[in-house]
């Protein structure tokens, strides 16, 4: 079958590997499209993703929906279309018997987190435990269920801000998961939902998607102490401060992108003065179920994808992912999206 693989610091081929034989407990899928994460774009650019690096041939890619090849246990017939949820949990801590998505140990797909490595699936064909397949309605298209598990982690940083019923909320910035926040947090039942980012362009797809007002960073001034949630999907520093300007006292601000694993210049003094509320959200939980239902009932939500590509111009896809300016969410289609002709 053929895989996009990985190989080292902008190193990318698509190779033949084997297909993967399936054991008891386990489903083959036949992959229909991949999502290019920002973890995807780090392992291809730089040869690692934070302390993660890649030691040996990575196939990426842990956003993905696709169609069951084989279950061995008869409970999905061959065809029946379905997404992933990527985790596969590690030991059980007591203090968070119930966030098993931070239990030490586990594993998630399309990572170097392991050695060996987890095998993603940017591939024909993907093994994965019964219990990580999610079935989609069939009035899901398979291509929209590709954002299944971004939405999920948009979904799982807006319930880190708690009850958002009539709130005014703040996205600082509008990549996929900021537009896909902008999306959580109106379906959470937010009230007001801004938007800031430093291109004009991103903040055009937030509009698109129901965002309230947008605010350019750089040369907008974001009201302060204006919002009771920020939800903070940049991972820039910047971001951050402007995050803890724009809450309100004792208002909430949600980590959800990813900070560099060292020292930045970030003014926490509003945390003290304001009786800020700052928490992190990573990676999700038991969202995926809500992020399909939303994908099914707001159609609309598929503008996210602006970029199709196939395995053979894998590098034409990081590259276009990598500029915010032109992408949001930029997709693979797979040999068996192709045939489906969807």
């Amino acid at each position: 079958m053929d895989a996009v693989v990985i190989r080292g610091r902008q190193d990318v081929v698509v190779g033949q590997v084997d297909v993967p034989p399936c054991a008891p407990g386990q489903v083959r899928l036949r992959v229909g499209y991949v999502g290019i994460c920002g973890s995807d774009l780090h392992y291809y650019f730089d040869g690692a993703n934070g302390a993660f690096v890649v030691t040996e041939p990575l196939v990426p890619g842990h956003e993905l929906a696709g169609w069951v090849d084989v279950d061995p246990s008869g409970t999905w017939p061959s065809g029946t279309p379905v997404t992933v949820h990527p985790a596969r949990f590690g030991h059980c801590l007591p203090a968070i018997a119930q966030a098993p998505h931070l239990w030490p140990g586990g594993s998630y797909l399309g990572s170097a987190s392991t050695t060996p490595h987890t095998q993603g699936a940017m591939a024909d064909y993907l093994v994965v435990d019964a219990a990580m397949v999610r079935v989609l309605p069939d009035t899901l298209p398979v291509r929209r269920a590709t954002l299944a598990e971004p939405l999920a982690v948009a979904l799982h940083g807006a319930g880190r801000a708690g009850d958002l019923q009539g709130a005014r909320v703040l996205v600082c910035g509008a990549g996929p998961i900021g537009l896909l926040a902008v999306v959580a947090a109106r379906a959470r039942g937010a009230a007001v939902v801004d938007v800031s980012d430093l291109l004009p362009e991103a903040l055009d797809r937030a509009v698109a998607l129901g965002a309230d007002r947008t605010w350019r960073a750089g040369s907008d001034d974001v009201p302060v102490e204006a919002y009771d949630v920020v939800l903070e999907c940049s991972g820039a520093a910047a971001a951050v401060n402007t995050a803890l300007g724009a809450v309100r006292r004792r208002g909430v601000v949600v980590q959800i992108g990813m900070l560099p694993n060292e020292p930045r210049p970030i003014n926490l003094a509003p945390v003290v003065a304001k009786e800020v509320t700052l928490t992190g959200a990573f990676r999700f939980l038991d969202e995926m179920e809500e992020a399909i239902a939303l994908l099914d009932a707001q159609p609309g939500v598929e503008s996210v994808i602006t970029h199709e590509f196939a395995p053979s111009n894998a590098e034409a896809a990081f590259e276009t992912a990598r500029d915010s300016a032109s992408s949001a969410k930029v997709i693979v289609a797979m040999a068996s999206a192709r045939e489906a002709g969807e």
